[in-house]
């Protein structure tokens, strides 16, 4: 299988469990690894016959401005469905990161990683 990837797509949403997220937001930032045979597409120099990953790209960040969610796992799962609602794509692994979760100690980042598939 081969591997199309987009990394750090950036996107306000207002998830989480405590009422200062749900008011204020705060940025989420999305990697998403998707799994798909390329090989029709590089043969016929077509893009119809891949995933075209600019849509992609809005339709995530769409999920991540959408209806809040208090977990990130949460909001992973819906991102790796609207991913495989493509027909080309038979799998894909997202990671959502947090930067900005509310903990009270000093950190870099919170992420969820999950990988779906259509089997």
């Amino acid at each position: 299988m081969d591997r199309v990837a987009l990394r750090g797509l950036k996107a306000r949403g207002h998830h989480g469990v405590f009422p200062r997220e749900r008011e204020e937001g705060q940025t989420f930032i999305v990697d998403l690894v998707l799994g798909l045979d390329t090989r029709p597409a590089a043969a016929d120099d077509d893009l119809a016959k891949t995933v075209h990953y600019g849509v992609v790209a809005e339709e995530v960040v769409g999920v991540v401005q959408g209806e809040p969610v208090d977990l990130i796992e949460t909001l992973a799962e819906r991102i790796a469905q609207q991913c495989l609602k493509h027909a080309g794509v038979q799998e894909v692994e997202v990671v959502v990161h947090k930067p900005d979760a509310p903990i009270t100690v000093p950190f870099d980042d919170v992420t969820i990683t999950i990988t779906r598939s259509r089997a």
